[in-house]
């Protein structure tokens, strides 16, 4: 049994967690611990308290204690608002306080691509422009080139959490571009699961999206290699990435 923890925030697209449990397997369990969420705003200085290292620490031992063989921060803008070094440190923080292998989901985004060899992205983010244009800036330290960003301008959570397949679909054809090799839809808020295979076949190449990408970092962190198609095309292609 592989075990993998997650640190989610508050509540709005978590049930998006069980479902991809179904689809991975037996043998793997999916372990979700909701963090105090602070003020729901995707604004910067609330995004810094939301991930700030004693909200997070918070949650950390329970998922010790569930057996969790690793441990990802299930929040994009909670973690690049800090920076590439401050997401790093963030990362290495909650390490050591959980005693396992971490990371966030600003960095799933940065393996998940590079295991798709998607070297060129377009985002379609949720979030209010500045904020989307950080996470842009967080890819391009990483080497990926943004083509461009979509923003939708949401500040809460909890109305991402509202949108159905409809608005999901309609922000990924809006963000697509034809030298984009994937698209990018990087807000843990947003449910996307069930909607990856119709968003691939409607693009015609990779999406990847917030909560598929955390779990599949949490895969890898774990070291297991899981094929799962209905979770698009990162979960067809072997072997995982290493860091």
């Amino acid at each position: 049994m592989t075990a993998l923890g997650f640190l989610y925030p508050g509540h709005s697209g978590e049930d998006d967690y069980p479902r991809i449990e179904q689809l991975l397997g037996s043998d793997i369990r999916v372990d979700l611990v909701h963090t105090d969420i602070g003020e729901d705003a995707h604004r910067v200085d609330a995004l810094l308290e939301m991930g700030s290292p004693r909200r997070l620490a918070a949650g950390v031992e329970e998922l010790r204690l569930a057996g969790a063989d690793a441990v990802v921060w299930a929040c994009t803008s909670g973690s690049f608002v800090h920076g590439w070094e401050g997401a790093q440190e963030q990362v290495r923080a909650l390490a050591r306080a959980a005693g396992l292998p971490a990371s966030s989901t600003s960095f799933a985004f940065v393996h998940a691509a590079k295991e798709i060899g998607a070297r060129r992205v377009a985002v379609g983010a949720t979030y209010p422009d500045d904020v989307a244009r950080l996470f842009a800036g967080f890819l391009g330290a990483a080497g990926i080139e943004v083509t461009d960003v979509v923003s939708s301008g949401i500040i809460t959570a909890a109305e991402v959490g509202t949108w159905t397949e409809p608005e999901v679909l309609a922000l990924a054809r809006s963000a697509d571009r034809p030298d984009a090799e994937a698209v990018l839809l990087p807000d843990t808020a947003l449910h996307t699961v069930a909607h990856i295979p119709a968003l691939e076949k409607e693009l015609g190449k990779p999406v990847l999206t917030a909560n598929q990408v955390t779990v599949w970092e949490g895969l890898r962190l774990a070291d297991r290699r899981v094929n799962a198609p209905e979770l698009g095309a990162l979960f067809t292609r072997e072997p995982v990435v290493q860091a």
